[in-house]
């Protein structure tokens, strides 16, 4: 598995680097790439596709995780930070599918995940956050188009979202910890990207699923294991 961001220098506020993922990938018996990639650069994706395919010999699936936040108002959303979520959160994901589309049209069972919530015109959503809200129901968009574009590829394009908050890094970053006491561990989220990618890709396109929905129809019932405080209320992540 490639693993790409933006910089692999180390970050104090956030847990390793790619490399130190791409080295536990390793450890854990697989096969792990780290890739130095800005979505936003054109050049730079074709370069970690090429050095992914280069490795691995093709690209099966292409997870759409690279997102940009910032919770504020109309009146308080410098128009830097709109530029910025929507170049990584709607033109990354349109360009790194791009990039990817000549090798996953050659996979046996091709896959496109991207983080993003299930379309909504819920004006709530918008009302508090409008430039991150338009920049996350763009993602959605882009697996709506996509995935009728791409049916008859045989390539499948599915939306994955929490239920619940994700108690990551990036939560804290915004002093969510107490948040946070009330979310699930990532590993939620991981458990049900791989449920997805496991299906027939024919036959599993164009869907925005819920991380505990998804691992439900698996057969998993226990999901205490997944909350940072077991037995504590869990807190609805944005958009559910």
């Amino acid at each position: 598995m490639a693993v790409a961001a933006k910089t692999a220098r180390p970050n104090p506020k956030l847990p390793g680097t790619i490399f130190d993922a791409a080295e536990e990938m390793e450890r854990a018996g697989g096969r792990g790439l780290a890739v130095e990639c800005d979505v936003r650069s054109e050049e730079q994706l074709a370069a970690a596709v090429s050095r992914t395919v280069d490795r691995f010999g093709g690209i099966d699936v292409l997870v759409n995780n690279a997102s940009a936040i910032f919770l504020a108002d109309t009146a308080h959303t410098p128009m830097k930070r709109w530029d910025l979520m929507h170049q990584v959160n709607v033109r990354g994901t349109f360009a790194a599918t791009q990039a990817c589309l000549a090798h996953l049209a050659r996979s046996a069972n091709p896959h496109v995940l991207a983080l993003a919530p299930p379309p909504s015109l819920d004006a709530r959503w918008y009302s508090g956050h409008l430039a991150y809200t338009l920049s996350k129901m763009g993602m959605s968009l882009c697996v709506l188009g996509l995935a009728e574009e791409l049916r008859d590829r045989g390539i499948a394009v599915n939306g994955l979202w929490p239920r619940t908050v994700i108690a990551t890094a990036a939560l804290n970053l915004l002093g969510g910890e107490e948040t946070a006491r009330r979310g699930r561990r990532p590993e939620i989220v991981a458990d049900a990207a791989l449920a997805i990618l496991r299906r027939p890709a024919r036959l599993c396109t164009g869907n925005f699923f819920l991380d505990e929905d998804v691992l439900r129809a698996e057969g998993v019932t226990d999901f205490e294991r997944y909350a940072i405080s077991p037995g504590a209320e869990l807190m609805r992540d944005l958009f559910i």
